[in-house]
């Protein structure tokens, strides 16, 4: 994929404006610093206030020992140990500068606001970065602007130049990966809630229905059944499965003799809205805003486990090597392991800042897992797998619900403005 750069962005030149004269910040009486020199617009002189910022307090290091709740994440390839959720391990390394030694990734400020906003004045005078990521790990290719309402899917088919997008704006657009042109546009006419690409089909979910496309022979048809709007999309064991509103997730099958889509369950537990599903290793997991993880079964369908644990909606769920990973608007990122008895059990917990939203796990440029996950402060945070060491940000205008990967190192993420942003793992110099 040859997706052209745009000089726009990535652009980390940070430029200090003129102050007061020499002496008018330090002769302030008040020993706070000026809110609008902070912000780049302070017109006052002199000012009472300081333009300049006050000494850091020396803070002392945390301890190797504390973490999120006193959990530790532990590799399952090790013996020696004991632990909870899953048998012996030795410990993982916990991030940046652990015991492991690990390198410490130092993450800068957050860019400027009024940037990310797209009314900054200032320009290159600006004395806060113009940039949508911190992290030397990733650049900005370029964006794809055409949706005018929040990105619910991304999708690229194996092998394919095109990459699908669906929008609440109730359109499916499909972009030329050479050029970064929107090729065509679909009007679906209803707001799509996801979107997933398996083999030659093209799963979008609607309110009431899934809508579904071969894109080899554009044959479509519509799946009926699902009560309110369907929330995400799922393919295992020859199955289609839709995460409805209503609490249901339904099953459909292919039939080659009559080359459609046939009813073939209605999996029932979840109590409120079904947001999210993932499948590994024979089983679905749904997250809900009832607050729940369930574990079906693929071969019988039948609901072999419930996780409690999250204590706000369950936004999104991943299988990674042997764990679950979950995110909640709880605040926490929730590592499942499974005990001798095959029961998931909590076996780590990250403590975010603000509700997680979405989780994507990748190769970085030199193949080591990351993890990155979206929060409702419009960040998207990235980290190391397992040790959840810090490896930056991308900032966004709003929040970003869908994130994909590509080929190549490539992956991309849709905002709520209704922007998509092409992005690329590129070697840090800092790791090797």
């Amino acid at each position: 994929m040859d997706l052209e750069a745009d000089g726009r962005f990535g652009n980390k030149r940070v430029h200090n404006r003129l102050g007061p004269a020499p002496g008018a910040a330090s002769s302030s009486s008040s020993g706070k610093v000026c809110v609008h020199w902070r912000a780049g617009r302070c017109n006052r002189f002199p000012c009472p206030f300081l333009h300049s910022e006050l000494p850091e307090a020396t803070s002392k290091r945390p301890s190797q020992r504390d973490g999120p709740g006193g959990h530790v994440w532990r590799n399952p390839n090790s013996g020696g140990g004991g632990g909870r959720g899953g048998g012996g391990f030795n410990k993982w390394g916990r991030g940046p500068g652990g015991a492991d030694g690990g390198v410490r990734h130092k993450v800068p400020d957050r860019p400027c606001k009024y940037f990310l906003a797209g009314d900054c004045t200032y320009g290159e005078k600006c004395r806060f970065p113009h940039t949508y990521c911190m992290s030397n790990s990733i650049t900005l290719l370029t964006p794809l602007q055409g949706h005018e309402k929040v990105v619910t899917g991304i999708a690229l088919p194996t092998g394919s130049d095109k990459l699908y997008s669906g929008s609440k704006d109730g359109t499916v657009r499909l972009w030329d990966c050479q050029t970064g042109q929107c090729a065509s546009v679909i009007n679906i006419g209803a707001e799509i809630g996801c979107m997933i690409i398996e083999g030659p089909w093209l799963f979008v979910g609607l309110p009431d229905a899934v809508k579904v496309w071969n894109m080899q022979t554009q044959a479509e048809m519509n799946l009926t059944g699902p009560t309110g709007q369907v929330y995400a999309l799922a393919v295992g064991n020859e199955l289609l499965f839709a995460a409805t509103q209503d609490g249901r997730i339904l099953a459909w099958r292919f039939s080659a003799a009559t080359n459609c889509f046939e009813p073939a369950a209605s999996l029932v537990g979840h109590q409120l809205a079904v947001v999210s599903l993932v499948v590994g290793a024979m089983r679905l997991y749904s997250g809900s805003m009832d607050k729940t993880i369930r574990v079906w079964d693929l071969a019988t369908l039948q609901c072999i486990q419930t996780l409690s644990d999250h204590t706000s909606v369950v936004m999104s769920v991943l299988c990674w090597d042997q764990f679950l990973l979950s995110c909640s608007l709880d605040q926490t990122i929730k590592v499942w392991a499974a005990t001798e008895s095959g029961n998931l059990e909590v076996t780590y917990t990250h403590k975010e800042e603000n509700g997680a939203l979405a989780l994507t796990g990748m190769p970085d440029a030199q193949s080591k897992p990351v993890l990155v996950c979206s929060l409702n402060d419009n960040t998207v945070r990235l980290y190391d797998l397992p040790s959840f060491g810090d490896r930056g940000r991308i900032f966004s205008k709003q929040e970003i619900r869908a994130i994909q990967t590509g080929p190549g190192g490539l992956f991309f993420t849709g905002d709520g403005a209704g922007e998509l942003k092409v992005w690329q793992w590129v070697i840090d110099a800092s790791q090797t």
